[in-house]
């Protein structure tokens, strides 16, 4: 059984903001009933982490998020900010002792087409793609900069190869709702010496931080509640 931690990191996704992702949703104050501190942190050209625009400044992002974080950790990530956590703990496994991956499957193993959300970001207009269009109204309600977040989404990205995974061996969660744009989790799973799966039934990605289940499955994975 996993030790109640005293402290714990969030990671939230792209175009969104620690205050946005977690505290909105109630997590902060769920972990605060039970006297777990949660350091405030916003993913670099996000929320009030500095915003450059140009793609060189996000070279190492996952440099930029280790720098932050106590040693060793849970953490817990949602989408860009699980595969962050994800790609840290594949080469520097002993900074992490439990893990919690939401919104997050096999698309860490392919390679990213972010064009129609890069052009949504550099536009002044909707777009007609619903995915770009999401992207496009949560940038804006979160009050991120869109070239920021462009230049964020166009930074080299290797996609990971199961191999890489093998050094994780802390406790690992994924949770992956149904309806979810990201189709399985499978693979990710499997590479994982010590993973643990939670599908959440009707629920899709831009969800999936605010259900209940997510949640549920995160506190008892980490021994709280």
């Amino acid at each position: 059984m996993a030790v109640p931690p005293s402290s714990l990191v969030l990671v939230h996704g792209f175009a969104s903001t620690f205050d946005h992702t977690w505290r909105q949703s109630g997590w902060v104050d769920i972990l605060g009933d039970f006297d777990c501190a949660v350091p405030e942190l916003d993913l670099p050209g996000h929320g009030s982490s500095d915003r450059p625009i140009d793609p060189a400044a996000y070279v190492d992002v996952e440099a930029d998020v280790a720098a932050r974080l106590p040693v060793p950790t849970g953490a817990v990530g949602f989408s860009a900010g699980a595969e962050i956590l994800l790609r840290l703990a594949a080469t520097r496994p002993e900074r992490f002792d439990r893990l919690a991956l939401l919104g997050v499957g096999d698309n860490v193993f392919e390679r990213r087409d972010a064009g129609s959300v890069v052009d949504a970001l550099d536009g002044d207009d909707e777009p007609e793609d619903v995915q770009a269009r999401l992207f496009y109204r949560l940038a804006r309600t979160t009050g991120n900069d869109p070239k920021a977040l462009s230049a964020f989404l166009r930074r080299a990205r290797v996609p990971l190869q199961a191999q890489d995974l093998a050094t994780v061996t802390c406790p690992v969660l994924v949770v992956l709702g149904d309806r979810d744009m990201i189709p399985s989790a499978d693979r990710l799973v499997a590479a994982l010496p010590a993973a643990t799966f939670v599908s959440l039934p009707g629920v899709d990605h831009f969800a999936t931080p605010s259900n209940f289940g997510a949640i549920d499955a995160t506190m008892r994975f980490f021994g709280l509640g």
